[in-house]
């Protein structure tokens, strides 16, 4: 079996539209969440969202690449070129039939998928636009993601909700992992902060109503009253250690574990005992060949929605066990990204290696009325500095899907 190492990442986020400003962002606790600027939104009754900003595909893609594709695509694009770039991989110098991508999206090209039925709508079916189909499929981010980066290997999209970007994630993991690949782009990308996204999220009641970006997404406080929604990119370039070393790569952390599975209880809602994630956590701890009082943080799914949030601290104590539980930190990246459903696995997984690598937990933000059932250490408000060896990344999507990654820092032999 091949060990699993990232060598390189790229993040376009609410925080920012590079690994760098992401994480010193995260870190400091700034608040990504705003007021919605992309469309109207005063008939959804939802008034903020993390939105991307400043984002310029023409830093990643020229114009005639960037207009055949829908805003998550770009997202993905941007993210991936500048994995490449941190990795130092010289495509020409690989065999570029083992260098794969796998980027989901849980939704894929709403933007396009919006103004094409709206076109339809208006002017009749044959005015919808020749790159309608291309543009809106959700495979869409890791296809052009290929085209761009000379990737001639494994080419997928996972689509597990808002556990996309973290399947994809461990998915690459066990590929490289068996011998199938040497290197793989691998993350997810989304881009649904538009009228028929808010809309379509706010009428499952599943989005925070809040007027004010600080009291909005508020994972584990008890007025938490739904989530934000964000949007952006998150790629890792996960390699095998011997293809890592031979080239002479700077390695950045370790994948050590992954574990996936469903919850077979609700379309929309997660098992109330924490359960199935709680045995993710588990099969992830032990893919990684640890204990649970090996691990130092958890990345938290934490959407700041009454039963997420709830559900996942009983998840973490069914994982690791009570008094366990109660030592490990904890926080919950979305009190300043907003949810980026399908990409939000990408960006925290990035979250997760840097906090290893700068031993630096960062914090939930927001956090000021306590919840009984929500009773762990959750970092709140204020980061802290933590020796940290072993972080969990928790993503639990619509559907059931569970999935877990568990991190390794990086130490030479």
């Amino acid at each position: 079996m091949n060990r699993v190492v990232i060598t390189g990442m790229g993040a376009i986020t609410p925080l920012g539209n590079t690994v760098e400003d992401f994480w010193n962002k995260l870190k400091n606790g700034q608040n990504g969440i705003k007021p919605i600027t992309k469309f109207d939104a005063s008939e959804t009754g939802i008034t903020v969202a993390a939105e991307v900003e400043d984002f310029d595909p023409k830093l990643y893609m020229d114009r005639k690449e960037f207009k055949r594709m829908d805003l998550y695509s770009q997202y993905a694009v941007a993210a991936a070129v500048q994995a490449v770039e941190d990795s130092g991989l010289e495509v020409d110098k690989i065999d570029a039939s083992r260098f794969g991508v796998i980027i989901g999206s849980g939704i894929g090209g709403l933007n396009e998928m919006e103004s094409g039925i709206i076109k339809m709508h208006n002017k009749g079916p044959k005015r919808v636009p020749p790159m309608f189909v291309p543009m809106t499929i959700g495979n869409m981010a890791a296809g052009n993601t290929s085209i761009k980066v000379g990737a001639k290997g494994i080419s997928l999209d996972i689509v597990t909700a808002c556990a996309s970007a973290t399947n994809s994630i461990g998915e690459a993991y066990r590929n490289i992992k068996h011998g199938y690949s040497d290197v793989i782009l691998a993350g997810g990308a989304e881009g649904t902060v538009c009228e028929i996204g808010i809309a379509g999220f706010a009428a499952l009641t599943a989005l925070s109503e809040s007027t004010d970006p600080d009291r909005a997404s508020i994972p584990f406080d008890k007025e938490r009253n739904g989530f934000v929604m964000g949007e952006g990119a998150g790629v890792l370039m996960l390699e095998s250690l011997e293809h890592a070393q031979k080239r002479g790569a700077t390695i950045l952390a370790e994948v050590a574990g992954y574990g996936t599975n469903s919850d077979a209880y609700h379309m929309t809602a997660p098992s109330v005992d924490g359960s199935g994630a709680g045995t993710a956590m588990k099969m992830a701890i032990e893919d990684a060949g640890i204990t649970a009082a090996d691990i130092d943080y958890i990345n938290a799914h934490g959407t700041s929605t009454p039963a997420n949030d709830s559900s996942e601290t009983k998840a973490i104590k069914f994982a690791l066990g009570e008094e366990v539980a109660k030592k490990v930190a904890i926080s919950s990246s979305k009190s300043m990204t907003g949810h980026l459903l399908g990409a939000a696995g990408g960006i925290e997984s990035i979250a997760c290696v840097r906090a290893i690598q700068e031993n630096f937990l960062p914090p939930t933000i927001g956090l000021k009325v306590q919840d009984e059932d929500c009773n762990l250490d959750y970092v709140a408000n204020v980061g802290r500095p933590q020796e940290i060896y072993y972080a969990l990344n928790n993503s639990l999507g619509f559907g059931g899907h569970n999935a877990v990654l568990c991190f390794k820092k990086w130490e030479e032999a």
